[in-house]
């Protein structure tokens, strides 16, 4: 997921001059204390108990190494409700149908809010090299969901270790299928949540970011987009398989597949005003198993990454009529079919619970270390959780080290991005802030208790 910060020199002033943790020893040391910030304190945060963050530290890189895809998350499932039910929440297994799950730690009557945290890893193969690196072929924490839950369930942990400090309820969201945008609405619709477990009165979550370790970035206020809604299609191709070595007796849908792959790259060009962001990605095709045989079918993934709904329907029409049209081009002995798999709309995080959430963050961290974001076309599943108006706020949380940042800065490599094979958080400095701004989020919209108030960033 590739941000664009409207102050990266900013950001680029403020961050730490640590690197990349390196190894699971280092990592454990720096929530010791023995290097990075002393006592494990976030930069510019308040300090956090050294037995919360050796916990966290390592569920993260029990979570990394065991990385799960998208509806297999048994594992990961399992080792967030563990955590969860040892800070006291009553946990309700098999939300939805799949895995996911719903954790609720009471504290009296109040205000309740709704903390998300996704599951699944991504098809990668890792490249990182660190020690703790994925244990499972062909899959990988590439996004930063595992560093997510270590966050979610530190938080968790400091807010049932202060509850006279706040009152109301906290449900904890464990999603599976974020990366197939299949998720958040089983658990919506086919697990019933709100019904099950009520209305929240806010929905809130962070996403690792390839930006400056130990910073958080918000929307700039006024309401405008944050991610881009999305549209995820499969396109079927037929042909006539037969011997290479005769292509005059059959159609060849590896051919009618190349042809169609390039007549949607400029889809977009052609449905799209230039002032409007749009994208239209192909990202696997598959078709045939050797050389000397001709296939009689091809697939197609592909995504469409647009702002407004008007723009998605209108992409995803011309998409389709591009594949229909390049095959009947070949002459396709059936025509081909094109299926919409998944789909989600532009996040809006609310202005107002933004705006209280990001004077929390500025009062935990300082100001310089909370960036404006502009726009991405990355998308998520997460705007379903804002069904019936429900307020949900949403920020990005920095997981490159200072040593990578200016390396890159200064013409060096570039910072591998989200879903890339060298995708590697900086843990000693992104999680105790990811866990510090998701409790003191919570904190904007749970009730006052007896000893505190709701200004309290802790």
């Amino acid at each position: 997921m590739r941000c664009a910060v409207v102050t990266a020199e900013r950001a680029t002033r403020n961050a730490d001059d640590d690197g990349h943790a390196r190894g699971a020893e280092a990592a454990r040391r720096a929530v010791r204390g023995d290097e990075g910030a002393p006592g494990g304190r976030p930069p510019g945060g308040v300090p956090l108990p050294r037995p919360l963050l050796r916990s966290a530290v390592e569920l993260y890189l029990d979570l990394h190494a065991h990385p799960e895809l998208s509806g297999h998350e048994h594992r990961t499932a399992g080792r967030l409700a563990a955590r969860l039910a040892e800070h006291g929440c009553t946990v309700t297994r098999s939300v939805g149908g799949g895995h996911g799950l719903v954790g609720v730690l009471r504290n009296g009557p109040g205000p309740t809010v709704l903390l998300r945290t996704e599951l699944d890893a991504l098809p990668v193969t890792e490249a990182t090299g660190l020690p703790y690196a994925s244990t499972v072929p062909g899959a990988m924490h590439a996004c930063g969901h595992d560093l997510h839950i270590a966050a979610v369930t530190g938080a968790v942990e400091l807010l049932a270790a202060t509850r006279d400090a706040w009152r109301g309820t906290v449900l904890v969201v464990g999603q599976p299928e974020e990366e197939t945008l299949r998720g958040a609405r089983s658990l919506l619709e086919g697990g019933r949540l709100y019904e099950r477990f009520g209305v929240p009165d806010a929905v809130l979550a962070q996403h690792a970011a390839p930006l400056p370790a130990g910073t958080l970035a918000h929307a700039p206020g006024g309401g405008e987009p944050l991610m881009a809604g999305s549209v995820a299609a499969e396109a079927v191709l037929h042909g006539r398989g037969g011997h290479a070595a005769t292509p005059h007796l059959n159609i060849d849908p590896v051919l009618i597949a190349a042809a169609t792959v390039l007549r949607l790259r400029t889809v977009v060009a052609e449905e799209t005003v230039p002032a409007e962001q749009a994208v239209l990605t192909v990202g696997s095709v598959r078709a045939g198993e050797r050389g000397n045989i001709t296939p009689d079918r091809a697939e197609l993934s592909l995504t469409i990454r647009a702002f407004t709904n008007p723009a998605l329907d209108r992409l995803a029409a011309a998409a389709e009529r591009a594949v229909r049209a390049e095959a009947a081009a070949f002459d396709a002995p059936r025509a081909p079919a094109f299926t919409v798999i998944a789909r989600s709309p532009a996040l809006r995080p609310d202005p107002a619970l933004t705006a209280r959430v990001r004077r929390a963050h500025e009062a935990l961290l300082g100001p310089g270390r909370v960036l404006d974001l502009a726009g991405s076309t990355a998308t998520e599943d997460f705007p379903h959780f804002a069904a019936g108006g429900v307020p949900v706020a949403y920020w990005m949380l920095g997981t490159t080290g200072a040593g990578p940042w200016r390396a890159a800065r200064a013409g060096g490599e570039p910072v591998p991005p989200n879903h890339a094979p060298g995708f590697a958080p900086d843990v000693r400095a992104a999680l105790p802030v990811g866990i510090t701004a998701l409790a003191a989020a919570a904190r904007q919209v749970l009730g006052p208790g007896p000893a505190g108030n709701r200004e309290t960033a802790s």
